[in-house]
């Protein structure tokens, strides 16, 4: 059996979610991937919140979302993903059909800055609320890296303490399914809460 990338599975599994018209988020911008995704799949008549800390993650995914003619589409913000109930506009709640988070470091940036387990479960707490029944957040998890190991841990027992009448949650591994392997999460609402 070959090894899967998890955020193959996620791309995957939110292109068979969404489409056009639909508002997404990508609560971790970083080089714009997942945001460059929602936007080509919710295209012009849809909308797509990406945040990033680092200014440079912003410009990037900028960048590649002109570069494909998609820039009117993706609304970029400078904040942290826990900040995303209040980037979202609240006539938007309950009605997001997809957030995706991709947990960790700016492949190629500074790798001191992180995501933490503090802000992130604040940051799932508020994605699970906006999204509409029917919608789903992948959560791909890095446990190799430092912090890593605790954010993932804090991220897999939030989803297993949801609500399992509320949620239909799914954990997909990576590679040989090493304690240090990155892993995706997918939820999917399936009533509102």
């Amino acid at each position: 059996m070959s090894a899967i990338k998890v955020t193959e599975v996620a791309h995957s599994l939110v292109s068979g979610r969404l489409q056009a018209g639909d508002i997404a988020v990508d609560a971790t911008a970083g080089n714009g991937h997942d945001t460059l995704l929602l936007a080509r799949i919710v295209g012009k008549t849809g909308e797509v919140f990406a945040l990033d800390v680092q200014a440079c993650a912003l410009a990037t995914t900028g960048s590649r979302l002109k570069e494909h003619g998609l820039d009117q589409v993706g609304k970029l913000y400078q904040r942290g993903h826990e900040d995303l109930a209040e980037v979202v506009p609240g006539c938007h709640h309950g009605r997001v059909s997809a957030v995706m988070f991709n947990l960790g470091y700016l492949p190629g940036g500074d790798k001191s800055l992180i995501t933490r387990e503090q802000t992130t479960i604040v940051a799932l707490q508020q994605a699970l609320e906006i999204l509409s029944k029917g919608g789903l957040c992948t959560v791909v998890c890095y446990p190799g890296h430092e912090g890593g190991a605790r954010e993932a841990a804090a991220v897999a027992r939030f989803v297993k303490e949801l609500d399992p009448g509320s949620y239909r949650c799914q954990r997909h591994d990576s590679e040989h399914c090493l304690n240090h392997s990155p892993f995706l999460l997918a939820i999917e609402k399936v009533c509102p809460g």
